[in-house]
């Protein structure tokens, strides 16, 4: 058990693994050589005082920063002593580490856990620094940048490496950091660095046999062959170009025998990168460097920065969007584009590296793919898209390859893999052939598959992540619709049960978002419920949980069967129609007016429909909980916030976004928020809560963090926090028991809602006004912002009149038609549907 953590060395990973540990709420020392200016500890505290400006923010939240304990290496050594782990994180130098491990080892605490975050030095030669008596206390744990999000953590035992202890910190850093662990073997980089520096050697060398620029190559190995937008030498600029020099360097002196030892070697333009301390985004110089607003990139051939431009072409990005892999890397193989060769040569190399290296450095094959994936951010292992590829072909391929010199090795393929690919002739099935099959994944050790870890840790995942050849059974249907599906864990799937009585909803629906179809979903949900089940939970098999209400079917209800280019003509009917009941009245309706009053009150049912849905939720007879991971946009946020309990992971965004569209949350999110602001009033006046919330919903603030929803008002502060988001539904559905298994009725209707008022209206009118008039919101803005405070605050009543839930559902209504009514919101739906940026006018 975790309560107490060190971390030594305040660099940038160190300084951000303490702010890592600090999100999981455990308290942390950070250790650093003491400063000779400003106080031994200054240091430190500039490392803790830069993770606040850093983006994307290692801390849930900024405040964060003011729980990690700064201390020094000359005062504070006997503070380790109440440590459970210390996890150092100096630079990558042995004398240093073995100087430093001799230093702070009689410090340490009988039980204490000593851990390095090494990205590559053998364990078994840096537990040699410890005292034998020490070692069994011994490992690495490599985090990987940024530690925050990356879900990797490599654990490497040494040889004296106590089993149990392994153990328990392996559930430590699944469940309380959040991390996907894999047990690595003490070779130099471990398996994702060795495997990911081989593929940025082999895309190096590549893009100079085929003369491809740097910025040419990312447009090629990015999210055009399923890897982070980054790519690859962007990538290596945000992991800084030294620590990528010092990788290289780490193979070159440590892999003699290694059939592909020629390439280890740092480029020259690398080298001068680094000697001239152009090191990447921590210089603001490497491989790319900003100019004002202009990305600029090295060209070799001029030896200057120039703007960067390059792009993939056409028929490769045509040829990259087939959905058949084999299909894909035969014809990149047959087309002589250079584009297309440096690709197939890539693919081919790292398949050929891995086959070769697989035994050596990794147990099976899926402990070498999901390195890949969490380390490195790629979609899929290179194992699986080998394997997905066609396992024979491939192989075939590669050893044609190398038989005419094009590989850039001439090592033969490992017998295994032929042996693979001839058992794999008799499948049927090609998800069953090549390295990971129904029984576990290639161990080429033992010749075996094996099964995934039974560590008790991995009973929280009922669904964890899963490889090609997992194919996902989510549970027992109850019933499903084209929008949603119901079901629970049982015969079908997962690790639950279908005793615990507990009912699973999910949403079919694009990004999940929320239309009639979905709303009438959860509606017979539900009904479907209450009749059957003890409790609902909101969960969808993959993120985001909602992107909020569906716009596209609504604005298709305004634009109706007129053709695009008339739709400006329809808003100027719409919005004649929306002024007056009595003015239409009084002039009488033409069919067109009609028309166009019958969609506005079409979407107001749909609204209405909305609200219900929330209200129902709340007012269930069993309990509700959503389980939020990655997005909760709009209308998600709204259904979160009227669930009984939500679960969300920590990477959860959550916010009332709606104003970005130039419109205002009118599935019961004001309501909601001016009922907390109202039920947690000091003195009874709710304005100085409620102004923090308006300014959160008129800005279309969106949390950084599941924490920081909470500061918001979107989560409240007894919604659990998940680190593992594998673990999300498992905790979901324990707080849905634990509701049902406390006798669950639920929350009477709330009829005393104490509002603003007019006082709380021209308060935050007065301050609309003033950025209005600094030109910092556009008349449109200040009008969204004014329809949101006469909702928040109650409309036009004395401050401290009191008021039921209807009565906000009914101006949220109102507001919502007359904004949608606007041309200029109208403007704004548009664009985004167009683009999926947002458009201030």
């Amino acid at each position: 058990m975790v309560r107490k953590a060190a971390v030594l060395g305040a660099g940038v990973m160190g300084a951000q693994i303490a702010a890592h540990l600090v999100n999981a709420n455990v308290e942390t020392l950070l250790f650093e050589l003491p400063a000779e200016q400003g106080g031994p500890n200054a240091n430190v505290i500039k490392a803790i005082e830069n993770l606040k400006k850093q983006d994307p923010a290692p801390l849930s939240m900024a405040a964060k920063a003011a729980s990690i304990q700064p201390a020094n290496y000359d005062q504070n050594l006997e503070l380790l002593g109440d440590c459970d782990i210390v996890i150092e994180a100096i630079a990558e130098r042995m004398d240093w580490k073995s100087e430093l491990y001799k230093k702070v080892a009689p410090h340490l605490g009988e039980d204490t856990i000593f851990a390095s975050n090494t990205s590559g030095l053998s364990i078994n030669e840096l537990a040699k620094s410890f005292p034998d008596n020490l070692r069994h206390r011994f490992c690495g744990i490599h985090f990987f940048n940024p530690p925050r999000y990356m879900h990797l953590a490599e654990l490497i035992p040494c040889k004296e490496s106590d089993a149990a202890m392994l153990d328990d910190l392996e559930a430590f850093l699944v469940t309380c950091l959040g991390k996907g662990v894999i047990r690595a073997k003490d070779t130099p980089n471990f398996i994702a660095n060795r495997i990911g520096v081989f593929s940025i050697l082999a895309t190096m060398h590549h893009a100079d046999e085929f003369g491809l620029g740097f910025d040419v190559v990312d447009a090629l190995t990015g999210t055009l062959i399923g890897r982070p937008k980054s790519a690859t030498f962007r990538t290596a600029d945000v992991v800084g170009l030294d620590v990528l020099a010092h990788v290289i360097a780490t193979m070159r002196d440590t892999l003699p025998q290694d059939p592909w030892h020629r390439y280890y070697a740092v480029p020259d333009w690398l080298q001068a990168l680094v000697d001239k301390g152009a090191l990447g985004q921590k210089a603001r110089r490497g491989i790319y460097q900003k100019m004002g607003k202009e990305i600029h990139v090295l060209d070799l051939a001029k030896g200057a920065y120039i703007l960067s431009a390059g792009t993939a072409e056409d028929d490769i990005k045509e040829l990259l969007k087939r959905k058949n892999l084999a299909s894909q890397l035969g014809a990149l193989r047959a087309n002589p584009h250079p584009q297309a060769q440096f690709l197939w040569s890539i693919f081919r190399d790292l398949f050929h590296y891995c086959a070769v290296h697989l035994g050596a450095i990794a147990d099976n094959a899926r402990d070498l793919d999901f390195s890949m994936r969490w380390g490195f951010g790629w979609n899929q292992g290179p194992l699986e898209i080998w394997q997905a590829a066609g396992w024979s072909e491939i192989a075939g391929w590669i050893n044609e390859d190398i038989a005419a010199g094009k590989s850039m090795s001439a090592v033969s393929l490992p017998e295994w893999v032929q042996e693979l690919g001839e058992s794999a002739s008799q499948a049927i099935d090609i998800s069953i052939q090549g390295v990971h099959r129904t029984p576990g994944s290639f161990a080429p050790s033992n010749n075996t598959f094996r099964p995934r870890s039974t560590l008790p840790v991995y009973r929280r995942q009922l669904f964890p992540d899963r490889l090609l050849s997992e194919r996902a059974q989510y549970g027992t249907t109850i019933f499903e619709t084209d929008a949603v599906r119901m079901w629970h864990t049982g015969e079908s799937g997962g690790n639950g049960s279908a005793d615990d009585h507990i009912a699973i909803l999910s949403f079919k629906s694009k990004m999940h978002t929320i239309g009639s179809d979905v709303l009438d979903g959860v509606q017979q949900a539900i009904d479907e419920a209450e009749r059957n089940w003890r409790a609902l939970v909101i969960w969808q098999t993959e993120p985001p949980f909602s992107a909020g209400a569906n716009l596209q079917k609504a604005t298709a209800r305004l634009k109706s069967d007129e053709p695009p280019s008339a739709f400006s003509v329809l808003a100027k009917k719409i919005r004649k129609t929306a002024q007056s009941a009595v003015l239409k009245a009084a002039r009488g309706l033409n069919l067109a007016d009609a028309l166009m009053a019958g969609k506005l009150a079409e979407i107001e049912a749909m609204v209405a429909q909305f609200q219900q849905t929330s209200q129902d939720l709340r007012y269930s007879m069993i309990p509700t909980v959503a389980a939020v991971d990655g997005l909760a946009l709009g209308g998600g946020c709204e259904f979160v916030m009227h669930c009984d309990r939500a679960v969300a992971t920590m990477e959860s965004y959550i916010g009332l976004v709606e104003a970005g569209v130039g419109l205002l949350p009118a599935g019961g999110g004001c309501k909601e928020l001016a009922l907390r602001a109202s039920r947690d009033a000091k003195d009874g006046d709710p304005f100085p809560l409620l102004k923090n919330y308006f300014q959160s919903v008129a800005t279309a603030q969106l949390s950084k963090s599941a924490e920081q929803a909470k500061e918001l008002g979107y989560l409240r502060a007894a919604d659990p926090v998940v680190m593992n988001r594998y673990e999300l539904l498992y905790v979901a559905k324990a707080q849905a028991i634990a509701l049902a298994e406390a006798g669950y009725r639920p929350p009477l209707k709330a009829r005393n809602i104490s509002v603003a008022g007019s006082t709380g209206i021209a308060n935050i009118k007065g301050m609309l006004v003033n950025m209005r008039e600094g030109n910092f919101i556009s008349d449109h803005d200040y009008l969204i912002g004014t329809r949101i405070a006469h909702v928040m605050c109650g409309g036009e009543l004395t401050p401290g009149s009191v008021v039921d839930e209807d009565w906000f559902l009914e101006l949220e209504r109102a507001a919502f038609i007359e904004l949608l009514a606007t041309e200029k919101t109208q403007a704004r739906v548009e664009h985004t549907l167009k683009t999926g940026k947002p458009l201030r006018n």
